[in-house]
């Protein structure tokens, strides 16, 4: 089959959400399909307001439609509500094809600490983007129960994978700093709630891995926090095998892929109990969850790194390819573009 996968969140963007979307195409390709992609590095771009490490595409409306007309896939999936998934979706609707969408980001909880727009204002924007939609792809069952509670009817469950290969128990020299180690790996950014584990009076060391619009202002706040920046691949595992504790404060997460990240690399996780977490840390051998987060911080200290490591392995990137090409939704691709050439232009 061939797969057309529309995000605006695309490399060199360090997420979750990339991440999952590069391995996915990986292992659809190897399991003999054909993936073509419309992301923001085939357009001109544009600092994301707020957030300038996104990059908009600039002026999708002229070319997003003849790119989708040369594709001429047999399946159509939005990743995200950006400018370009706004308008693969736009032209979908237009013409009648079938499309899947995702839902990776809680948005309307990002943009109101960011914008000051009310939460409210934002689904309703959600609803009306996924709402013609043949399924919103979603990580958990909390997002499931939260979404259909807002009113989104058309949900289909896509869990997550984690690479055991790369993320793997190694030694801890990659911080070389005062015992235990508390880590945090993501985004430094707003939506994360940094503070909520930077203000913890924990013994030892708290790091972070990563980077974001919010870094400068957090390393004039809490100097005492060891910030190393951006980590991609061999380095990355390094460091977080190198943590003792995995500390993920962000209570807006639709799943946290670094939690299963760390725990691959036997290293157990403190999160508040709410969506994400509560569906990742299903079981009290390899996380704490407590809304006192220096409590479940200190109460993972005693959990033993084999046990995360078995439940991570529990976890297969290839279950989670097969789980999102059976929620696609298939069209006659000759039916759909009969009308034009192969080079996407109409036909006379």
């Amino acid at each position: 089959m061939k797969i057309l996968l529309v995000s605006d969140a695309w490399f060199p963007q360090v997420n979750g959400v990339v991440r999952t979307l590069n391995t996915v195409i990986g292992e659809l390709r190897e399991m003999g399909h054909e993936v073509e992609t419309i992301t923001p590095d085939q357009f001109k771009t544009v600092p994301c307001p707020t957030y300038p490490e996104i990059r908009l595409a600039c002026w999708p409306f002229f070319r997003v439609p003849a790119m989708i007309e040369a594709a001429r896939p047999d399946a159509i999936h939005i990743a995200t509500e950006g400018p370009l998934g706004m308008t693969a979706r736009r032209y979908c609707v237009r013409n009648k094809l079938p499309f899947t969408t995702a839902y990776h980001t809680r948005f309307p909880e990002y943009v109101q600490p960011r914008l000051g727009v009310p939460v409210a204002w934002t689904y309703k924007v959600m609803r009306h983007f996924h709402g013609k939609s043949a399924g919103v792809m979603v990580a958990t069952k909390s997002i499931r129960a939260d979404l259909e509670a807002r009113g989104f009817d058309n949900i289909k469950d896509w869990s997550r994978g984690v690479d055991t290969e790369l993320f793997r128990p190694q030694a801890k020299d990659a911080i070389d700093a005062k015992r235990p180690v508390f880590m945090f790996v993501g985004r430094v950014a707003v939506e994360k709630n940094l503070p909520a584990f930077l203000e913890l009076d924990l013994p030892g060391s708290k790091v972070v891995v990563g980077d974001g619009p919010d870094m400068d202002m957090l390393k004039k706040k809490f100097p005492e926090t060891i910030f190393v920046g951006a980590k991609k691949g061999e380095e990355l595992a390094r460091h977080y095998a190198a943590a003792d504790v995995f500390v993920f404060p962000s209570r807006t997460d639709t799943f946290g892929l670094v939690m299963l990240e760390a725990l691959a690399s036997g290293v157990p996780v403190a999160a508040f109990p709410v969506p994400g977490p509560l569906d990742v840390i299903a079981s009290d051998k390899v996380g704490v969850l407590s809304e006192d987060l220096r409590d479940a911080a200190l109460k993972a200290l005693e959990l033993k790194p084999e046990d995360c490591r078995a439940y991570a392995l529990g976890f297969s990137w290839r279950a989670c390819a097969e789980q999102f090409f059976g929620n696609l939704a298939p069209f006659d691709s000759d039916a759909a573009f009969g009308r034009f050439d192969t080079r996407g232009s109409r036909a006379a």
